[in-house]
């Protein structure tokens, strides 16, 4: 599977964006898919993440609320909204996926993703929060 990140920018405290992760090669329905982070001097972190073969989805303490993942099967893409943007989630944005199979669950994935959990992953989006 390949993936393509897009969506970042900057934007002012209090606002919104919306991330992209277009995936190739491989249906939805087949992967698990992981958003993670990485700020600067800080190592990378699990923000969200979605798995389509049964509706799982996990996120992270600091985005819950604010945060939104979804996924448009037809157009193989999931989505990251971000609302209520702080400054501590500027940082790259990654996504990431792994194969949904029964050594892999979904459970393996979305249960609290970490940089070792996926084996797939798209180049970064820059997110910057700042006035």
């Amino acid at each position: 599977v390949q993936l393509q990140a897009s969506g970042g920018g900057l934007v002012q405290p209090g606002g919104s964006l919306r991330l992209s992760c277009a995936a190739s090669g491989s249906s939805l329905d087949e992967v698990a898919i992981g958003w993670l982070r990485q700020a600067p001097g800080k190592e990378r972190e699990g923000v969200s993440c979605v798995s389509s073969s049964d509706n799982t989805t996990w996120y992270a303490d600091s985005v819950k609320g604010r945060f939104t993942i979804s996924r448009d099967n037809a157009k193989n893409t999931v989505y990251l909204q971000m609302n209520s943007l702080k400054p501590e989630d500027t940082a790259v944005y990654y996504c990431a996926a792994g194969y949904v199979n029964a050594y892999y669950s979904s459970r393996y994935y979305c249960g609290e993703p970490t940089v070792f959990t996926f084996d797939y992953w798209g180049q970064g989006t820059l997110v910057t929060v700042s006035s």
